[in-house]
This record gives structure tokens, C-alpha cells and sequence, in this order.
């Protein structure tokens, strides 16, 4: 389709008739011998130069919305201002769209925080009202000499063949002040510690934009050395400084000799363990959530807000692929071994993918909510995940369903953990444990063979956000937003 001068200078000249400029139209009409062509004026619209206009811009939204395939998704479609749409030209056009969607994705991450925060407050004013409820009834169970965990082992005795499993203690003790080592030095939250595979040393990370490393003393409680301090910053336009925000995730690789960080500004950094910044990884949009090592120690991978994850080469901080299969932010990876990984996202959608291919090699579907987190056993048979939906699966790659649907929390999971025991582990003659923690105030203890829950432990009052087994499986440590950790 295409028009003429002659007939947009028709449409000129109405459009300053109709808008009441006629001494314009007549001069216009005039200079561009308007009476000299053959259109005949009682066949065009009023309004004909307004509607083409607004027509063409509703075309250039459109254009500037399409994705690589030529589609518009469901549930992006941007809309742009009339001026961006006069000033500027297409690709200007698609990068203001791919930032304004960006936005949106960030603000949903916030927005899912604050849901978070006031799901926290709602839990906090249940628990005031139900402890006094809870504390007669519990005093009189003590008053029989039963205690809640023993409750739970007579359970477990009486489900797993004399209780096999049922070997966690009921007693707890408060570990006293002159018992523990505090560590300062942080000026905001701790999102994240993790001990090196190899050696004494505790690395953090915190909204300060920054990371530690501690030298922590064996032994009796000791004076920790000043921790090494890894700055998380940015150089701006003007080539100064800037912080970059939270410090999200961080992990050691297999031998303790390097430390990767990821952060809020979509940045992975991996550092040598005593401080020096070795590479700073770029490809990602936006905040960084996961981050792992394999095994091998040559490649590490990254999960992000921006949907995708991305596997690094160590050695140069080069990308070596990025999967781009998930259709919102990507919520947590975790290696199989060196080449195969799965990663989960908001979408619900689980993918099994391999370095060097371009499909998934499976895709779990059956969550029905955002998965939080998933895991591989310790032999890399079974993966297992935790969602929003209050549910946790077990999924093995023979087939497409999940093998056990493990249902008992009564809200969101956040995180689980596989125990390090069973085949391929430190303890193969241990059983294979699954824990779950959850913004129900428990952690459940899962018997993978047959699906079953065999533990609740019931002690916090808040939700639980980290869960963590002992080197030998006989130990799990919890903590909560009640300001307390536990040892099970």
C-alpha cells in the first residue's frame, strides 16, 4: 500500500479545514494546487489525516513488540508513548521495549518479596494468637512424659519397620554465647554463607555489595582474623565507583581454590581465596539467583532474572552456551555432573539441558506454581523440586511425570536438600533422606522410596529458609525468621 502526494496533500489540507485553520488551508491548498486534483472530497472521512496517523503508530508498536519468531507473547505486549513513537526509529523502538519488559520483571520480583514479607507478618501475628492455645495442651502431654518429638518417633517407629529412620534426638539444649563465634563486619542481611570444601574458611554474602571470606578457628570458640572483603562495584559514566547491590549467591569450587559470587546488578564474579578478582562475567540482564560449580571445576553456571542460564568457562570468563528455554526469571540451577545440568524458573516449567545441545534433554511439567529450587541425589538419578504450590517432586529422567508428588506442607517451599548418604555419596550405607523447608514453620523428612513423610519438625514459629545435613547425614540444621537455628 502507498499514497500519493497529491493525496496527502488532500489529507493536509482537510485536516487544517476541519480543524478550523482556514486561512492555512487556503494558502497550503494554494501553494500545493490542492483544486487542481481529481479526489473527490465527499468520499473521504472527516478525521482521515488523525486516523491514518494514529493506524501508522498502533503499526510501529506493534513492530516494536515483535519477538525473533515475529509473535507477540500473551501478557507482553508493551505500550509505547507518541513521542517515542514520532522521535525515534525501530530499533530505538525495540531496546526501549526490552527494557520497559525488564522493569516489569524486576518490579515482579519485588512485588513476589513483598508478598513474601507480608505472608511473614501474617505468620507472625498466627503465631502470637495460637502459642497461647498451643501451650496448655503441650503442657499437658508433658505432664504424661511425652514430648513432641517423641510423638514423632513413635510415628516414625510405627511407619518404617521399628523405626529404622526415627534416629533424630527429642532433647535440645541452647547452645550458651561463650560457645559461639560471631562474626562482624557485615552492614546489612547475610543472604548466603558457605564453608570451602578444603579448608577453615566461611564465605558470605550481603545487601552491603559485598562478600567476606573468614578464617574461622577449629576448636574452642577463638578470635577470627579481619575477614577479606570482596567489593561488588561498578564503574558509572563519569568512571567512578558505585555500588552494585545485593550479593545474591555465592559458591566455592570442588577444591577450595576459587570463590564465584553473583549479584543483584547481573554480574558473576569469581575470585581466588584470598581475594583477588580473577574474572567478572557480563552476559546476563538482570539479577543473578543461582550459581554453581561443577564438579570438575572448569565450568561454572548461572541462573537469572534476565530467563536464562549460562555456562562460563572458569579459566577465561568466556560464555561457553546460554540456554534461553524458560519464559520468566530462572529461580535456581544445579549441576548432574560436568556436562549436564536442570534449571527451574517462575514459569513452573523444570529443563533438563546438556552443554553443547540446543534442546532440553527432558522437561519436567506439574508444578502449578513458581519451583523455587531443585536438586540432584547424590548418584544424580533423581531430581528433586520445591514450589510455591506447597508441594515437593521427585523426578527421575526414565520418564516425564514425577515419581513420588510429595504433598504434607500446608504453605510455599523454599528450599530443600538431599541428604549426603545412599549410593554414589561419603555414606552409601546410609538411606537417601529429602528435607523440605517451608513458610509453614516446619521442615519435613521425606523416605524417597516410598514417598512418605517420616518427620515434621515443628520447632520454629516462623517460616524456614534454610535447611543443611551434617557431613554424615545424622545431623540437620534449620534456620528461621523466629531468629533461631536448630540442630535436629
Amino acid at each position: 500500500m502507498s499514497i500519493t502526494s497529491d493525496q496527502l496533500n488532500f489529507l493536509v489540507y482537510r485536516y487544517l479545514q476541519e480543524s478550523g485553520f482556514l486561512h492555512s488551508a487556503f494558502t497550503f491548498g494554494y501553494e500545493s494546487f490542492v483544486h487542481k486534483s481529481n479526489i473527490n472530497g465527499s468520499t473521504v472521512p472527516p478525521g482521515t489525516l488523525i486516523s491514518f496517523i494514529q493506524k501508522g503508530l498502533q503499526y510501529l508498536e506493534l513492530e516494536a513488540n515483535l519477538n525473533e519468531a515475529g509473535e507477540v507473547s500473551i501478557g507482553e505486549y508493551t505500550p509505547l508513548s507518541s513521542q517515542d513513537m514520532l522521535t525515534r526509529d525501530t530499533p530505538e523502538l525495540k531496546s526501549i521495549v526490552k527494557t520497559q519488559r525488564d522493569q516489569v520483571e524486576k518490579e515482579k520480583v519485588k512485588d513476589k518479596e513483598r508478598q513474601r514479607e507480608e505472608e511473614r507478618q501474617r505468620e507472625r501475628d498466627f503465631q502470637k494468637e495460637s502459642r497461647a492455645r498451643e501451650r496448655e495442651p503441650l503442657e499437658r502431654k508433658a505432664d504424661n512424659g511425652i514430648k513432641p518429638m517423641d510423638e514423632d518417633k513413635e510415628y516414625a517407629a510405627s511407619n518404617h519397620n521399628g523405626g529404622s529412620k526415627s534416629h533424630m534426638p527429642g532433647n535440645y539444649a541452647l547452645i550458651p554465647e561463650s560457645q559461639v563465634t560471631t562474626l562482624t563486619g557485615h552492614t546489612s542481611e547475610v543472604f548466603i554463607c558457605a564453608w570451602s570444601p578444603a579448608s577453615s574458611l566461611l564465605a558470605s554474602g550481603s545487601g552491603d555489595s559485598t562478600a567476606r571470606i573468614w578464617c574461622v578457628p577449629g576448636g574452642d570458640v577463638g578470635t577470627v582474623k579481619e575477614a577479606i572483603t570482596l567489593k561488588h562495584f561498578n564503574r558509572n559514566k563519569d568512571n567512578k565507583q558505585e555500588k552494585s547491590k545485593d550479593v545474591t549467591t555465592l559458591d566455592w569450587n570442588g577444591d577450595g581454590t576459587l570463590l564465584a559470587t553473583g549479584s543483584y546488578d547481573g554480574q558473576a564474579r569469581i575470585w581466588s581465596r584470598d581475594g583477588k578478582l580473577r574474572n567478572t562475567l557480563n552476559q546476563h540482564k538482570g539479577p543473578i539467583f543461582s550459581l554453581k560449580w561443577n564438579k570438575k571445576g572448569d565450568c561454572l553456571l548461572s541462573g537469572s532474572v534476565d530467563r536464562t542460564a549460562i555456562i562460563w568457562d572458569a579459566k577465561t570468563g568466556e560464555v561457553k552456551q546460554q540456554f534461553e528455554h524458560h519464559s520468566a526469571p530462572t529461580l535456581d540451577v544445579d549441576w548432574r555432573n560436568n556436562v549436564s545440568f536442570a534449571t527451574c524458573s517462575t514459569d513452573e516449567m523444570i529443563y533438563v539441558c546438556k552443554l553443547g545441545e540446543t534442546t532440553p534433554l527432558r522437561q519436567f511439567q506439574g508444578h502449578k506454581d513458581e519451583v523455587n529450587a531443585i536438586k540432584w541425589d547424590p548418584s544424580g538419578n533423581l531430581l528433586a523440586s520445591c514450589s510455591d504450590d506447597k508441594t515437593a517432586k521427585i523426578w527421575s529422567l526414565k520418564q516425564e511425570t514425577c515419581i513420588h508428588d510429595l504433598v504434607g506442607h500446608s504453605k510455599e517451599i523454599y528450599t530443600i536438600k538431599w541428604s549426603p548418604t545412599g549410593p554414589n555419596s561419603n555414606n552409601p550405607n546410609g538411606s537417601l533422606t529429602l528435607a523440605s523447608a517451608s513458610f509453614d514453620s516446619t521442615i519435613k523428612l521425606w523416605d524417597v522410596d516410598v514417598g512418605e513423610c517420616f518427620h515434621s519438625l515443628t520447632k520454629h514459629t516462623e517460616p524456614v529458609y534454610s535447611v543443611a545435613f551434617s557431613p554424615n547425614g545424622e545431623f540437620l540444621a534449620s534456620g528461621s525468621f523466629d531468629k533461631c537455628v536448630h540442630i535436629w
